[in-house]
């Protein structure tokens, strides 16, 4: 059997990275994880295609070729599977789809055939079987959480690695905290499931036996959910650093309670993390109680930034405005907290109500949801009524993404972070992507784009008193150009 799977186009978004991929001579962020593993459970038997929009087209010989299109997506993606769609209804191919896109939203697709809804490893096996036998159902729905032990090793072999900057594995799903507008705990629940620490490590070394030497992000909700069996993987990872001689980094998401676990932090970075994200959210306690984004309250959150910062980790922060308690000077508390916290990479956005998400019932409850988000939530598009002046709202948005991405705000911000960082935990290799990547931002940032004064500033700086963490300051650099791209298209 002929299998096509098919990842659709991510939009310009803040982490789509599009104006940053040119520096680097890649094709796109990351792969497309969820369809590579899927791959792997479908038999080794069967002809497998894989299509990433962000890397190549997708010609009719490949819908033809087909005797099914899987699609996998996220809410980001929907208008370019809307045109996917079209094209396989015009060759008469079938569709099934799944991803968080049609797990919480698959009644707007009326044109697709077939829907797989929710974690799908205990469901792939009734779809082959039914794929066999002409009989693919409509819907297949998960009816509880599996045991992510069950998911096999990502069919690497699909794709071109060197298209990536960045390549992806998971070891958990879920997380434990309750935030109100949070779509994790509706498709992966609040428990914690993880592989072992051998899975996992068997992932990273298949990586490493092709040759991968770069980044990978860890794609976890939350990377701590389980302390206890996270500080187990860290060490098997250390280990195997240790035995053999890897040199990819790794990134991941954590909540904000990382800082309280020096320990954990330590184990980190001795495993080769540089990078984690972090939701912050507000600097307003009246806001975190809101939303019950329990777990930040109670603490300074500038200071939980530089703990981290301290022990070797660069943090990038997620923050929201738009919240029923925000008061009308929310834009400079925010500019300012994000200023003094050194957070290079902020992605603010405003507050949407996603699909399920208690956020979303409650709106509606309330008679304020008033559509669909597009799932890019720096779009400066609200999809419900505030309490604040809607027009007051979103024009504060713009600006205060203008003001963080202004090159003197955001290159203050770089040599922040870079007094409380501490460069620690293994280094990492300078790739000829990377040096063709600085050669090329002394045109782009040093010449020919306004900022360049504050670039040669923060250039020469660095060089003078931090040389270590040059490459560090030349990345976000070149990182600023792609987010000054996107604030200035809002």
């Amino acid at each position: 059997m002929n299998i096509l799977l098919v990842s659709p186009e991510t939009p310009e978004t803040f982490w789509s990275f599009k104006h940053a991929l040119r520096f680097v001579s890649k094709k796109a962020s990351m792969p497309p994880l969820g369809l590579l593993t899927v791959a792997a459970m479908l038999p080794g038997d069967w002809n497998l295609k894989l299509v990433d929009l962000n890397v190549g087209r997708l010609h009719d010989r490949d819908l033809l070729w087909a005797d099914y299109v899987l699609i996998g997506a996220m809410l980001v993606q929907q208008a370019s599977v809307h045109e996917v769609v079209r094209r396989c209804a015009q060759l008469n191919r079938p569709i099934i789809a799944g991803g968080p896109l049609f797990t919480t939203g698959h009644e707007s697709f009326p044109d697709i055939q077939h829907f797989v809804l929710g974690e799908a490893e205990e469901l792939m096996p009734q779809l082959v079987g039914d794929m066999r036998s002409g009989t693919v159902q409509r819907l297949y729905q998960a009816t509880r959480r599996p045991d992510v032990a069950l998911t096999p090793l990502p069919r690497w072999d699909l794709i071109r690695l060197r298209d990536y900057v960045t390549l992806s594995v998971q070891f958990s799903r879920g997380c434990p905290f309750d935030c109100e507008f949070c779509d994790i705990i509706v498709m992966n629940g609040r428990v914690p499931r993880t592989k072992s620490p051998a899975q996992l490590v068997g992932e990273l070394e298949a990586l490493r036996q092709r040759g991968w030497k770069d980044m990978v992000f860890i794609v976890d909700d939350n990377f701590i959910g389980n302390k206890r069996r996270t500080k187990e993987l860290l060490h098997a990872m250390i280990e195997w650093r240790t035995r053999t001689r890897a040199r990819m980094g790794f990134l991941t998401e954590a909540s904000v309670n990382l800082a309280d676990d020096p320990e954990l932090s330590r184990l980190m970075v001795k495993a080769g993390f540089k990078k984690v994200f972090v939701g912050i959210e507000t600097p307003s306690i009246e806001a975190l109680t809101e939303c019950r984004k329990l777990q930040n309250r109670s603490r300074d959150l500038v200071a939980s930034v530089q703990t981290l910062q301290r022990a070797g980790l660069e943090v990038m922060g997620g923050f929201i405005v738009g919240f029923d308690s925000d008061s009308q000077d929310i834009f400079k508390r925010q500019f300012e907290f994000i200023q003094r916290s050194g957070v290079a990479t902020a992605m603010v956005g405003l507050l949407t109500a996603l699909p399920q998400t208690r956020l979303w019932k409650r709106l509606q409850g309330e008679g304020r949801l008033e559509g669909n988000s597009s799932g890019n939530n720096t779009d400066g598009a609200l999809n419900f009524q505030p309490k604040l002046n809607r027009e007051f709202l979103t024009a504060g948005y713009r600006e205060l993404m203008k003001q963080l991405y202004e090159p003197r705000a955001y290159y203050q911000r770089i040599r922040t972070f870079l007094k409380s960082h501490r460069p620690n935990g293994p280094r990492l290799r300078v790739s000829r992507a990377d040096l063709i990547a600085f050669v090329k931002s002394f045109w782009v940032l040093g010449v020919w784009h306004r900022g360049r004064f504050s670039y040669w500033r923060l250039l020469w700086s660095t060089l003078l008193k931090r040389p270590r963490q040059f490459p560090k300051a030349m990345e976000l650099a070149i990182l600023g150009y792609h987010f000054r791209r996107v604030a200035a298209q809002l």
